[in-house]
């Protein structure tokens, strides 16, 4: 595509200044011939006028046959004639090529002796009788040298038109160059639009190839993520399950029998004191796997609902943290499938995780409640607060992988100093459609 327009460019540069260049030879060759033309027949002009004025010269001199003294006036006025008529044929030979000035050296001779002639009769008695031959013989000369000016004219008429034909064949010649190179210009031209085009095509398939390949790749990392997501919730509970109904009840059995054997009288002080310590070690097992079981997937998520998990949980956090947390349900059912119950826990989960860990907060308020058919949940604590904009952890990628994969919306306002505000809208009716986070 560049040597393309590279070439096209060079061609209408070569274009235009060949255009250009032949047009200026054109006008200069015609301005040239025509001002040759011009100077000829402008010549010949100045000839005629001195031939027809010495003869009206000649006429007034025999008329008048003046006396010998007035002979120089009428003189003076033939070599003015003379003078006026050489200075012109002088500049029209000295302008003239070689090949063309053989017609003007012809007249010049002519016209010398005419002149010669004129100069005679001057030297003569107009009363003698040889003057009348002279101004016979001068008469004569100058009327063959008016007929040669006529021929003369001739000849520069058809030089004139011969070169104008000469000017015209240039002229068809450089047009036709110029539609030639014209052509060419216009043909190279389509062919580079064309190959444009073909290419453009050819990279518009691949781009809708590999945004198609995209969306697929998106779908499938979608597909995959809400598998594992799926497969973590599973296994959550599983283990859940497993240390609640297994390890919780060994224990619980464990304390029973440890519970028996104290109030069995021990035989010894050593004995009871041993059997309160593996007692007490027995309880905080129990507690321990009790709160782990919990912490992995709350038993009464499913068993007594959203509302009754984030009561717990606000609970647990207050108690391990000290963060008050304020849970408020506003004209909430509480009765959401089962994806919809786990996403709201997670994300309030991981959402007091970051105001304790994050955000150095004292006060954390939970709404949860429905608005035209989405469930709406809102998280707003007055911790020191973040730019959402440059700040975005793992924790809130998690949430809104969660949020968009039932196509909800999820949205961060914070700013630094004014404490955060998380809020979910997840639609309870509508197919899930991917949407991005707001901040």
């Amino acid at each position: 595509m560049l040597f393309g327009f590279c070439a096209l460019l060079v061609l209408m540069a070569v274009l235009a200044f060949d255009s250009f260049h032949a047009l200026n030879e054109l006008e200069t060759s015609s301005a040239a011939v025509r001002q040759d033309y011009l100077n000829r027949e402008r010549t010949l002009r100045d000839i005629r006028f001195s031939l027809y004025e010495s003869g009206n010269v000649l006429r007034e001199y025999f008329l008048a046959k003046p006396v010998p003294a007035a002979r120089e006036s009428y003189l003076k006025q033939i070599h003015d004639l003379r003078d006026h008529a050489g200075a012109s044929l002088e500049s029209c030979l000295h302008s003239l090529p070689r090949d063309q000035s053989g017609a003007f050296q012809k007249l010049d001779a002519e016209l010398s002796s005419y002149w010669l002639l004129a100069d005679r009769i001057f030297l003569v008695d107009p009363t003698e009788s040889n003057s009348l031959s002279l101004r016979n013989l001068a008469l004569t000369q100058r009327a063959s040298v008016l007929s040669l000016t006529g021929e003369v004219s001739d000849i520069n008429e058809l030089d004139f038109r011969q070169a104008e034909a000469q000017i015209s064949l240039v002229f068809a010649e450089t047009r036709h160059r110029i539609r030639l190179v014209g052509i060419s210009a216009l043909s190279l031209g389509l062919l580079l639009a064309a190959s444009t085009i073909l290419y453009l095509v050819h990279l518009e398939r691949l781009a809708r190839e590999k945004y198609e390949e995209t969306l697929r790749s998106q779908n499938e990392l979608k597909e995959l993520s809400k598998r594992l997501v799926d497969a973590q919730e599973q296994e959550r509970r599983a283990i859940s399950r497993e240390l609640h109904d297994q390890v919780g009840q060994s224990l619980t059995a464990l304390l029973m029998d440890l519970q028996n054997l104290s109030d069995t009288p021990p035989p010894t002080s050593a004995l009871a004191s041993g059997l309160q310590r593996i007692k007490l070690l027995a309880e905080e097992c129990v507690d321990e796997v009790r709160n782990m079981a919990l912490l992995l997937r709350p038993s009464m998520l499913d068993d007594l609902g959203l509302t009754a998990a984030l009561e717990w949980q606000g609970r647990e956090v207050s108690k391990r943290t000290g963060l008050v947390v304020d849970v408020i349900d506003d004209e909430f059912t509480d009765n959401l499938p089962e994806e919809h119950r786990t996403c709201v826990y997670r994300v309030v989960q991981e959402a007091l995780h970051n105001c304790v860990k994050h955000a150095h907060a004292h006060r954390v308020r939970i709404v949860v409640q429905e608005e035209e058919q989405h469930l709406v949940l809102s998280i707003e604590d007055d911790g020191i607060g973040f730019d959402p904009r440059r700040h975005r952890g793992m924790g809130f990628l998690g949430m809104h992988e969660r949020v968009t994969r039932l196509g909800g919306n999820l949205t961060v306002d914070s700013l630094p100093g004014h404490g955060t505000r998380v809020r979910v809208e997840l639609p309870l009716t509508s197919s899930p459609i991917p949407q991005g986070v707001q901040s």
